[in-house]
């Protein structure tokens, strides 16, 4: 099989033949059809995150190994069975669970296996979807689809969804609460589309690019702000008649936007840092009890939530937004696009 591989950090993916696993046991190997292309896919090919004081946090300190074959939003077809895989049989239409747990840690055992100490995500610590062909450890990380949903759109449910709806559910929206979300991107967008529909509240999203703020306008969103083009601050207080947000969700989570956020939050105000970019923050420490802040982490979600989330997709209450489609031969101009901000949406590879 075919499969694009990160060799070293910084270097382009090389397309590789390598033997198609045989599925032993609980496991299923899975034909892919599509692969999101992901932000945490631009950390594991920079070869780390950014820290305190500009330091960066490599890939390999949380145990990553190259060469690694990225890629965890997947949907595809099976193609063969462990002889311990049940409910499941040839051709039918999956999306892969990728967040996958050691199985004994407190999180897996309350099955939030996306929050386990000793991580085995697919795409980040085993062997991921830029391939002809991915191994899923076992049967219970499947999702069946219907035929009538777009794989491409499926695959994208297993983390740019997740995430947002992980995201959306931290914030705990309430009917007419202010929210902004910080970033509209494909994870942004996909949060303005579920708090738009599950949660009542009214959405503020802030950029710097237009044409994803159009975007997000039209994909739910009440009210938009290009942060490069006027004061985020003064703008949001405008909009909530100087009370402030009730809650934020920083797709972005770099020093910069988290230090906006914190001008901008009323009292009792949720602070849901999602993104990546990473940095640091100075906070003065009397303001988080006297105002009753809350910082949560929010990181993707439970296989109940995708399963939730296939649902919504199913029902046409979530659009995944694809705008990009690449094959294996590309996928370091489509890790190069993203990282640029040439893609609005999502961008998929499709092997």
């Amino acid at each position: 099989m075919k499969s694009a591989r990160i060799t070293k950090p910084h270097g382009p993916l090389e397309v590789q033949q390598l033997e198609i696993p045989k599925p032993m046991g609980p496991q299923v190997l899975v034909k892919v059809n599509s692969s999101g292309v992901c932000h945490s896919d631009i950390h594991l090919w920079d070869g780390g995150y950014e820290g305190l004081d500009g330091q960066i946090l490599k890939t390999t300190d949380r145990g990553v190994e190259y060469p690694l074959t990225p890629g965890h939003e997947i949907a595809g077809t099976i193609e063969s069975l462990g002889d311990q895989a049940e409910g499941f049989s040839k051709n039918e239409k999956v999306i892969v669970y990728p967040w996958i747990g050691e199985g004994l840690c407190p999180a897996c055992r309350s099955g939030e296996e996306n929050l386990c100490d000793k991580p085995r995500s697919l795409g980040v610590y085993l062997d991921g979807g830029y391939s002809e062909y991915v191994l899923v450890p076992s049967y219970k990380y499947l999702v069946k689809i219907d035929d009538d949903l777009d794989m491409d759109a499926a695959a994208t449910l297993s983390c740019s969804a997740l995430t947002a709806y992980g995201a959306v559910k931290n914030a705990n929206l309430k009917p007419n609460d202010n929210v902004v979300i910080v970033g509209t991107g494909g994870l942004g967008l996909m949060a303005i589309q579920l708090a738009s529909a599950v949660t009542g509240a009214r959405i503020i999203a802030l950029d710097i690019d237009d044409d994803k703020l159009k975007t997000a306008k039209d994909s739910g969103a009440n009210d938009t702000i290009n942060s490069k083009k006027e004061d985020p601050v003064k703008a949001i207080m405008e909009l909530t008649n100087n009370v402030g947000a009730d809650a934020v969700i920083d797709f972005v989570n770099a020093s910069k936007t988290v230090e906006i956020d914190m001008q901008f939050l009323r009292r009792r105000a949720r602070v849901v840092l999602v993104g990546l970019f990473g940095g640091e923050l100075k906070l003065g420490l009397v303001s988080m009890p006297t105002r009753a802040y809350r910082i949560i982490g929010s990181y993707t979600g439970t296989i109940n939530d995708l399963v939730e989330l296939v649902s919504l997709a199913k029902r046409g209450v979530i659009k995944p937004l694809i705008s990009n489609r690449f094959k294996l031969d590309q996928t370091t101009q489509a890790l190069t696009m993203l990282k640029e901000g040439k893609i609005v949406g999502r961008g998929v590879i499709n092997p």
